[in-house]
């Protein structure tokens, strides 16, 4: 096999299309070259170590080759069935979201946030009820009376002379009727 000489990017945007001759990353063949022995050891320990990191990269080739074929076939099956990448990806966010959704420091923030939004509802409330209440005690007040009766006053003197002047212009004639009072006040 000449896995020493292949090159395979797992992380490649071909990943599962890869053809049988792989050539994204090169291995690195400099680690098995002859170099002098370190310290305390016997050249038959450095040969012997030679030889099983010959093996380990000849099986670090093998399995990038199994895990490329394998990664083809999963995308053939895919196909075959239909589901695209984004379906794959919809599955992990929502995958994802379960696991925050799941996690203690969402529920700890969930939990705080809920009662803020409580205690501001209570305040909310609150604040609304006292304005309602200032607001009838103004209202009762002897002042805004006072305020009350001239508006009214100023009113009906403004409304009265305005009526006086359309009846005489109106066709129906109802200069009879009592002027109405809409007033709020």
């Amino acid at each position: 096999m000449e896995s020493a000489s292949q090159d395979i990017n797992l992380n490649s945007p071909n990943k599962g299309l890869l053809s049988d001759t792989m050539t994204d990353v090169p291995v690195d063949n400099t680690a098995s070259a002859r170099t002098s022995a370190p310290e305390g050891l016997t050249d038959a320990e450095e040969e012997e170590l030679r030889s099983e990191l010959a093996k380990v990269e000849e099986e670090i080739g093998t399995l990038r080759q199994v895990l490329a074929a394998k990664e083809r076939h999963c995308g053939e099956l895919k196909r075959k069935l239909g589901l695209t990448p984004f379906d794959g990806l919809k599955q992990n966010l929502s995958k994802s979201w379960h696991d925050v959704q799941v996690s203690n420091a969402y529920k700890k923030t969930q939990e705080t946030l809920s009662q803020a939004g409580q205690k501001t509802s209570a305040a909310l409330s609150n604040v609304g009820s006292v304005i309602s209440r200032k607001l009838g005690d103004m209202r009762n007040s002897t002042t805004f009376k006072s305020f009350e009766d001239r508006v009214g006053t100023i009113k009906s003197k403004v409304v009265g002379s305005r009526e006086n002047s359309t009846d005489l212009h109106s066709p129906t004639g109802s200069g009879d009727k009592p002027p109405q009072d809409n007033a709020p006040f």
